[in-house]
């Protein structure tokens, strides 16, 4: 699959489908080689969808700095630059709902309108949680706490009766196949730095496309109150919650046909 160079550094992403462009950016520690991912989405059978792994993750590139969400957001520009892409509507979910808001900062004309999933924007706002403090935890906590956070219905009860759903979590996230890659590390946690320095929120009025914010009812990363806030400071905002955590999107089978609904409306 392709590579294309981004301010000297070489990227990784992929393309399907046909018709309008939609940008995905995707979330914390995401690498396109684990799948099912957005690229086998139904969003393929309705729009051509550009998605790619960021600096520091995947098959991209892991320099030894720029791990700034400034950064991110100056890489997916430059993306849509390489691809001949004048603008395109934008998918950002959760760490790439962050990376979202920065590029409809940034780079506003590249950004027609943006769909900003299980995501916040930090500062008085409140930010999501803060995902580096699971790093050093051994994995037989780390798990069991991923789910909890991801789905706040979930609880140690819960985990104890079903063993086989930490495993499973364990198993559908082991990128260990990978870790022997050099600066793995370092790319994973530049991106955890990012996301914990990220603070949108006094330049959210700048935002001048519409936006749709969506998230779990029972997502503990990116709670439901942080997403209100975050909708308050945007112009064009609207809001809407789904049955799920910060998954919802794979737990609500309405989520979907709304987003590819959401993009149609920006078809001229």
């Amino acid at each position: 699959m392709p590579h294309t160079s981004l301010h000297g550094l070489p990227f990784y992403y992929e393309q399907a489908g046909q018709g309008p462009d939609v940008l995905v950016l995707n979330g914390s520690g995401s690498d396109m080689r684990i799948t099912p991912n957005i690229m086998q989405s139904p969003l393929t059978s309705h729009f051509k969808v550009t998605s790619f792994d960021p600096r520091g993750l995947g098959q991209s590139a892991k320099p030894e700095d720029g791990y700034t969400m400034a950064a991110y957001a100056d890489d997916a520009a430059a993306l849509l630059d390489a691809l001949d892409i004048e603008s395109a509507m934008v998918l950002g979910i959760s760490f790439g709902g962050m990376v979202g808001q920065e590029l409809a900062i940034r780079h506003s004309a590249r950004v027609s309108r943006a769909a900003l999933f299980c995501t916040t924007a930090g500062g008085k706002g409140g930010a999501s949680y803060p995902l580096h403090e699971l790093a050093n935890l051994p994995e037989a906590d780390l798990w069991p706490m991923s789910l909890k956070l991801n789905d706040s219905r979930i609880d140690d009860a819960y985990i104890a009766a079903n063993p086989e759903v930490v495993e499973a979590a364990r198993q559908r996230n082991d990128l260990s196949a990978y870790a022997h890659e050099p600066n793995w590390a370092l790319g994973r946690a530049g991106q955890l730095a990012a996301r914990a320095a990220h603070n949108c929120w006094d330049r959210l009025a700048q935002i001048d496309c519409p936006i749709w914010l969506a998230g779990g009812k029972y997502d503990a990363i990116a709670t439901p109150k942080t997403m209100q806030n975050m909708a308050t400071q945007i112009p064009q905002a609207k809001l809407d919650f789904y049955e799920g955590g910060h998954l919802f999107m794979v737990q609500d089978g309405k989520v979907f046909p709304d987003l590819i609904a959401f993009f149609k409306e920006g078809i001229q």
